[in-house]
């Protein structure tokens, strides 16, 4: 009697799971590796002027793909809707990696791949557009570097994407000029927009919470360009106190949870018309490359200015933030000058300056000065090539006036 009910059992489960249907099961493996090798042969023979689709549905890749065709349209049906998953990657070190111009990628997501997932080597004239890269585990080492990842590109427009979860940055532009990084949405990574050894960017519109930084701009040594005016406005930039999660070694690993804006040796950087708030180490950070955690790590080239000048802060507001700063240097930085419950004003710098860029008071000369028109913000200048002896809170030199930059124009992409 029990074998027999065990049967019926079986027999049930099978009738309830479908198993008796008439209607043929979807071999989805087969389907997948279908629309994979269909999507694969498209890029492989695309030509100029092509419009390459993904339809709606959650895609299966397993190798990397690539497009080296100028003047090609990526299409999908929207981010949320056209989706190509590489959870099951084997082959490749992208998800797709694109060396060409004249090309737009809109509307689609790049899932869980195993290192970056839209990377862009070289171009001008690029849009993507409404394109979502995640990592659907979460904030992990283990996750691809970059999200959204333009490297040596020329007039670059990237607007109302969505990148989550990558181990350095969400949405980066590197070595590149002219470039528009506008109404996107950056979470769960460990730096949400990063700007690096890139001339002429214009990054405004944006929502980036949760990182561990929110936006940064950055020059690093030993690259064939030293970048500088940047503008970031008009964008919400709260809350980014998650844990560090880059790889040891990796610059982006030296970034303190709770950093809001991050200026590193940059030149001519404006910061205006900002929502910055409750970032628990400083709303904004402005550090040289000595007070970083990876000085000796990398030589600087003869070329590389180490510190950030000409930085013009106004107009922005403030709230909450440097209330449990990362690390113990920090955190008895904070105490000693503020008490327990104190807390970092809304700017910190670190105090390093170019001995050559100084007057007669040890304060920058008036054109490569850190200026702040912003209410009752003030900067604490930490003082740290000194072993933080002279701090210095809210100090007189900080009132001045900066030229403003342009604005970036990308009338080649209509823009």
């Amino acid at each position: 009697m029990k074998i027999q009910a065990a049967r019926l059992i079986t027999i049930l489960f099978v009738i309830i799971s479908g198993g008796c249907s008439k209607e043929p099961q979807q071999d989805t493996s087969q389907a997948d590796l279908a629309f994979q090798k269909s999507l694969l042969t498209q890029l492989i023979s695309a030509q100029p002027g092509d419009v390459i689709t993904v339809p709606a549905g959650t895609h299966q890749i397993t190798r990397g793909l690539s497009l080296n065709v100028s003047g090609v349209t990526l299409r999908g049906e929207g981010m949320d809707t056209s989706v190509l998953s590489f959870r099951g990657q084997v082959q490749g070190a992208e998800g797709l990696l694109v060396s060409a111009s004249d090309f737009t990628i809109e509307d689609l997501a790049i899932e869980d791949t195993r290192g970056d997932a839209l990377k862009i080597n070289e171009g001008s004239n690029i849009v993507i557009r409404r394109v979502r890269t995640e990592w659907t585990n979460g904030p992990d080492v283990e996750n691809g570097a970059y999200g959204i990842y333009p490297v040596q590109t020329e007039n670059v427009l990237l607007e109302e994407c969505v990148a989550i979860g990558a181990s350095d940055a969400g949405i980066y532009v590197g070595q590149s000029k002219n470039v528009i990084i506008r109404n996107n949405r950056a979470e769960y990574n460990v730096a949400g927009i990063e700007v690096e050894n890139t001339i002429g960017a214009d990054v405004y519109g944006n929502t980036v919470t949760n990182n561990t930084g929110g936006i940064l701009v950055f020059n690093m040594p030993d690259l064939l360009q030293e970048g500088h005016s940047t503008r970031v406005y008009d964008n919400r930039i709260v809350a980014n106190n998650t844990e560090n999660f880059g790889a040891a070694g990796t610059p982006v690993a030296s970034v303190p949870a709770g950093s809001g804006v991050v200026i590193n040796s940059n030149d001519k950087v404006e910061i205006f018309d900002n929502d910055i708030a409750d970032n628990d180490t400083a709303n904004v950070i402005i550090s040289s490359y000595y007070s970083t955690g990876y000085q000796g790590t990398l030589e600087m080239a003869e070329h590389y200015d180490p510190y950030p000048e000409t930085i013009f802060i106004y107009g922005n507001r403030f709230s909450g933030g440097g209330s449990s700063p990362d690390g113990l240097d920090l955190q008895a930085l904070r105490i000693a000058i503020f008490g327990f419950n104190g807390s970092f004003p809304d700017i910190l710098w670190d105090g390093y300056a170019n001995a050559d860029k100084l007057d007669a008071n040890g304060h920058l000369n008036p054109e490569f000065a850190i200026c702040v028109e912003n209410d009752d913000a003030v900067v604490l200048n930490a003082d740290m090539g000194n072993d933080s002896e002279n701090i210095e809170t809210g100090s007189a030199q900080h009132k001045c006036q900066l030229e403003k930059l342009p604005e970036i124009s990308l009338a080649s992409l209509g823009s």
